[in-house]
């Protein structure tokens, strides 16, 4: 299973990929000599080279239309936010994201790292841009910008510079994973190779929270414990999930009694994200507020199952949702807790963190279509086995699709007040690929195949 180099190759390691591998030849041999060129890193980059390309292209249908054919952006599936949001948030005007409009814009409701990226996105944009003056966008109503001449143009222009610095973190990312577990670079296949990637890569910007914690299962991999913090920080500062790492880096020091290390990564992670704020906290503390203030109002939403009670007929007040998803959320992370301290395999990091953030996503209160991004990097380090990476991105696509029919009410009935059937189902189906797949996680700490060992027999992961 294992080749000169002491590389594991999946073609004779996974069943499915050895099944897989014969319209190619079969497996490769034992005695095949590695390509001086074609390493796995440099493979793995290549199809994921591919994988971000496809993924622009199967956005071209709403950049060829404008961004204004509804129907066509549910119908085939190419909705953004990033498009929108370029009008609709002050970027169009270069304005900063937590300055005072005056209630000219609203403010951007996500957190500061995405904020910062998408202000220096419009900047880029502006070398380029073939809209109106910045004099004559200012007398206009915000809603009236995409109507001006040449801004429909620009408005797919910074769409363009968004998509190619996501594609380029996305290839950090995947170098990140190739080396996340020594001696199994090829377990980051499913990443790069993943449906979910082409399709949800540039929904919106979660691909820089993406890459951090890639980053940060890379630094785990190598013991270096503040580059875990910084990566863990860096990521919270895009999105809030990255910080429940520090949850499955506590059960690992608490087992391997190396507590220090968890405080050296959690002031690491502290810090960093400290000092990403603190531009927006001198700027505009207010329209800082506004990202907890909107999650904290938000009620039930796309993908949850508060959403399915709700159509159902069980609807719930978003104090309601908030109070009971947190103390059920802390009652996973605790079952987490007593899986990791009480399992006879040592734990990993991705798998741990996968437990946890899935357990998040099942719980809370809203589950958007890029979600799905959050648990990619950890799912191919936790359990990198391709029929069972398969079957749950095979339920995530199936509540991919789902959810823009679901919106563009191609699956509801004209007919009927009903709840639409098709996108229920396709909730339920999402929320069991991610159960089968934790599940699967859980069986391998408790009697399943040990994958933290390399070819070598050494621990591929030394903290």
């Amino acid at each position: 299973m294992v080749d000169d180099e002491g590389v594991v190759a999946p073609t004779r390691s996974d069943p499915i990929a050895r099944a897989l591998s014969q319209v190619i030849g079969g497996p490769v041999g034992r005695r095949a000599l590695p390509h001086r060129w074609w390493t796995p890193v440099r493979i793995l980059l290549a199809i994921a080279t591919v994988t971000l390309a496809l993924g622009m292209v199967q956005k071209a249908p709403c950049v060829r239309t404008q961004w204004g054919d509804s129907e066509l952006r549910y119908g085939a599936m190419c909705y953004s936010d990033i498009p929108y949001l370029y009008t609709g948030r002050g970027m169009a005007e270069r304005v900063w994201p937590y300055s005072d409009t005056q209630g000219r814009y609203e403010v951007m409701e996500y957190p500061v790292g995405i904020s910062y990226f998408a202000y220096a996105a419009a900047g880029l944009t502006s070398v380029v841009a073939v809209g109106p003056t910045q004099s004559e966008r200012e007398h206009v109503p915000p809603d009236a910008l995409w109507g001006m001449p040449g801004m429909t143009a620009e408005v797919n222009q910074y769409f363009v510079v968004n998509v190619i610095l996501l594609a380029a973190l996305g290839l950090l990312a995947a170098f990140f994973l190739a080396g996340a577990n020594p001696g199994r670079p090829f377990d980051a296949v499913w990443f790069v190779a993943s449906p979910c990637l082409l399709v949800a890569a540039y929904i919106n910007w979660d691909m820089l929270a993406v890459v951090c914690v890639a980053g940060a299962l890379w630094a785990w991999a190598r013991g270096r414990s503040t580059l875990v913090g910084v990566f863990i920080g860096l990521g919270t500062a895009m999105k809030l999930y990255p910080v429940f790492l520090l949850g499955a880096v506590l059960v690992i020091c608490v087992r391997n009694r190396r507590v220090r290390q968890f405080f050296e990564v959690t002031l690491a992670a502290l810090v960093s994200w400290v000092l990403l704020n603190i531009p927006a906290w001198l700027t505009g503390m207010e329209q800082w507020k506004v990202f907890w203030e909107f999650n904290s109002k938000r009620g039930p939403d796309l993908g949850s199952l508060w959403l399915m009670a709700s159509l159902l007929g069980h609807p719930a007040s978003a104090e309601v949702v908030n109070k009971v998803s947190w103390v059920a959320f802390a009652l996973a992370c605790v079952a987490v807790l007593v899986i990791g301290l009480r399992s006879p395999r040592r734990p990993r990091l991705a798998q741990l963190g996968f437990l946890i953030v899935a357990s998040f996503l099942i719980i809370n209160k809203v589950y958007s279509p890029q979600y799905v991004l959050w648990l990619l990097p950890l799912a191919v380090l936790a359990r990198p086995r391709w029929r069972d990476l398969i079957i749950w991105q095979c339920t995530e696509m199936v509540y991919f699709a789902s959810v823009w029919w679901y919106l563009g009410g191609f699956t509801a009935s004209a007919t009927s007040s009903a709840p639409d059937p098709a996108y229920l189902f396709a909730i339920g189906i999402r929320v069991v690929g991610e159960i089968y797949l934790m599940s699967m996680i859980v069986r391998d700490l408790y009697r399943g195949p040990n994958f933290e060992r390399t070819s070598h027999g050494k621990l591929a992961l030394p903290m």
